[in-house]
């Protein structure tokens, strides 16, 4: 692919203390930049200096949402090696929220290459401080100055970087999560396993309940019964019952995390047994009871691995391995970060080099 390259005249000043980055707050010096026009396809690739950008107050992505995106990392290893934790399966299902969403899919080795290439310029970006990584955040949106509902004509895909912290001030200390009984997120053949804008929007709600209870997270039920257990606002969720892993089967309104298939991957090859299975509420409350739930635990690609350390459904309180993590939770969080940051040998060939 032929990417046109403006460099920026002045470049700013980088974050002197990495431990203050927090998460999504600075931005790099460059952003990639690319096209979509009906009759001519993706065009005009190019690497730009950071700045805003410029929109009809009709633009179709401001009235109907029609908006996908994706969220990788970049990490810097002890030996200063840049390195990629899966971006392939980033951009395969980029263009699966593409297709729900009716835009046009996009080369995914062009993607990959353009990213590539924005990282060689902003390496300096990429933090030095260990759990510090540069957060990588390709975007997809409709332009058409147009209020119609309608697919656009016309649409701009972007790649921006953000140096950032833990995702969590906590660190990996274990959460407090807040099930969700009055709202609903998704349902079946919706926009539940799409990463869209919307989605994160119409959680909003219960996560503005979640903190006023001073619970960190919202844990969401299935939209049509009410019981059974899908994600977590910005995670995939896990459950150790009695020594098998459990996690909810990807039935068309949950995410479908590349960590949470990394940390399925990486327990079935340590001799777990893992199951993707429908799993109710009520089971995991009578688990909990019952001295059978060893452990609960969120993954994402900001997080990784987030144990939880107390839920709460409806007036019950749970508090999940007193409060601490747990030993798949530890084993997985040591296993792919010492992957990402190069500390341990990848032997899943999951890694991809900077250059």
């Amino acid at each position: 692919m032929d990417i046109r390259i403006e460099l920026a005249e002045t470049l700013k000043d980088k974050p002197a203390d990495e431990s203050k980055l927090g998460f999504g707050h600075y931005f790099t010096d460059h952003m990639f930049v690319m096209n979509y026009d009906t009759g001519e396809g993706w065009h005009d690739a190019r690497i730009v200096p950071y700045q805003n950008i410029s929109l009809s107050p009709a633009a179709m992505c401001l009235h109907y949402g029609q908006e996908v995106f994706e969220g990788l990392k970049a990490y810097r290893t002890a030996e200063g090696k840049i390195q990629l934790f899966r971006p392939e399966e980033n951009f395969k299902r980029l263009n699966q929220s593409n297709k729900r969403m009716i835009i046009p899919e996009i080369n995914e080795d062009d993607c990959l290459e353009a990213l590539m290439k924005l990282l060689e310029i902003e390496k300096d970006w990429v933090p030095h401080t260990d759990g510090a990584a540069l957060y990588i955040r390709p975007f997809i949106f409709a332009t058409d100055p147009y209020v119609g509902v309608r697919p656009a004509d016309h649409y701009m895909f972007m790649i921006i970087l953000s140096p950032s912290g833990a995702y969590y001030s906590t660190g990996l200390n274990p959460v407090k999560i807040y099930v969700e009984n009055n709202y609903v997120r998704a349902v079946r053949g919706g926009t539940g396993f799409v990463k869209t804008a919307a989605n994160y929007a119409i959680s909003l709600a219960g996560q503005d309940e979640a903190h006023k209870q001073n619970y960190e997270q919202v844990l969401w039920l299935d939209g049509v019964e009410r019981k059974y257990i899908e994600e977590v606002g910005s995670m995939n969720i896990f459950f150790v019952i009695d020594g098998e892993v459990i996690t909810p089967e990807l039935t068309g309104s949950v995410l479908p995390g590349i960590t949470r298939k990394s940390a399925i991957e990486v327990c079935r090859s340590k001799g777990y047994k893992v199951t993707e299975r429908r799993i109710t509420i009520q089971e995991v409350a009578q688990a909990y009871d019952d001295g059978k739930l060893n452990e609960v635990f969120g993954t994402g690609t900001a997080a990784v691995i987030s144990p939880v350390g107390h839920l709460k459904w409806g007036e019950k309180i749970m508090e999940i391995n007193d409060n601490k993590i747990g030993t798949v939770s530890q084993m997985l969080y040591d296993t792919m970060t010492g992957i990402q940051w190069g500390k341990i040998e990848d032997e899943f060939g999951w890694i991809k080099e900077v250059k």
